[in-house]
């Protein structure tokens, strides 16, 4: 079985779903804005809560950093400028680590280039996220393998090549990995939710079964994310928010605490209701199956003596007697006592 340890966390095929709600940027570079998000997320029951970690200046080529942002989510003229304004520094990510391990929850995040994961090993994150946009960037994905801590690996805008070369990337150096099926689409909208492909789930199950499987979900509401647990992913990610009308690029498409409070409710259910995949019959089940079942019961008087036939024979109910998969064996056989209609046929009633 897979198998990734996370903090105290187990996540395993037998395990309640690890959820992760990616704050991102979404915070709009405000700390406490930040807090709050983590208390909203600790009280909607997730297990983990992450940022985005950029060296912007070492990230960006300087044209794109200094070329003009004027998207109304800009918080700042240039792109460059936008970013920084978003980026938290080492206080404050010491300070939201602190914070987010006081309320009980994981805090972790995306990093971006080779500094921002060594900002985060420096911090003491107990797990990193490479985003999709990296999943072609072996030289990142070694190089944060290379801390030995789990690695959670989104595979959005890839083939089954580029997850392949990711795998052998991380794997080589670090079994601690998990790849979570994503499409990168922000958000994906109704008329394409084809494109979500959840029985990616299942394929990624099947071709890497030693590492824990997850869901990056970018559509609207809850459904696919509940539903790629029941296919058997582990990990769900849901970007988050207090409210979506809040200025950002990513506040649109992510859930408020209601939606990430029913998220976790509903997988945490199902957790419970997949079962072990064995069929048993419940003692609670009895008396329903006793009322809706049927028994074999004479179709019309019976003398004793008589031959039964498949006339003789019908099936009501409630199951007293017994069950129909009986008739062919009554069939043929001589009745030792007479059975008024509707009588239960039992063993009793039949000469040795």
């Amino acid at each position: 079985m897979s198998q990734l340890k996370i903090g105290n966390l187990v996540i395993n095929d037998d395990s309640p779903c690890f959820v992760i709600a990616e704050v991102g940027h979404n915070h709009q570079g405000d700390i406490e804005t930040c807090k709050r998000m983590f208390r909203a997320a600790k009280e909607c029951g997730v297990s983990a809560v992450k940022l985005q970690k950029r060296d912007n200046k070492s990230l960006y080529t300087e044209a794109f950093y200094n070329s003009p942002y004027n998207s109304e989510n800009a918080y700042g003229p240039t792109y460059g400028t936008h970013r920084e304004f978003l980026e938290f520094g080492w206080d404050k990510y010491v300070e939201l680590k602190k914070y987010a391990e006081e309320l009980g929850l994981v805090f972790f995040a995306t990093a971006f280039d080779m500094s921002s994961a060594d900002f985060l090993e420096r911090l003491g994150a107990p797990c990193y996220k490479v985003g999709s946009g990296d999943l072609r960037n072996v030289p990142l994905l070694k190089h944060i393998a290379r801390f030995g801590k789990p690695v959670i690996v989104s595979t959005g805008g890839g083939t089954m090549d580029d997850i392949r070369r990711a795998y052998k990337a991380v794997s080589s150096v670090n079994p601690r990995l998990a790849l979570l099926h994503c499409t990168s689409m922000y958000p994906i909208i109704d008329e394409h939710e084809s494109r979500v492909n959840l029985k990616m789930v299942e394929t990624l199950k099947r071709e890497f079964p030693d590492s824990v499987i997850g869901f990056s979900d970018h559509t609207n509401g809850i459904l696919f994310s509940a539903a790629a647990y029941a296919l058997g992913a582990r990990i769900v990610e849901r970007h988050f928010t207090l409210n979506r009308i809040m200025k950002g690029t990513d506040q649109s498409f992510s859930l408020e605490p209601q939606g990430m409070y029913k998220l976790v409710n509903y997988l945490r259910r199902l957790s419970v209701g997949l079962g072990d995949g064995k069929k048993y019959f419940y003692e609670e089940e009895k008396p329903f199956i006793r009322k809706m079942a049927k028994m074999i019961v004479a179709a019309r008087d019976l003398p004793a003596g008589h031959i039964l036939t498949a006339h003789d024979l019908c099936f009501k109910s409630p199951a007293d007697g017994l069950e129909p998969y009986w008739a062919e064996e009554l069939i043929g056989k001589q009745l030792a006592t007479s059975l008024k209609q509707d009588a239960p046929v039992l063993w009793q009633c039949i000469e040795n």
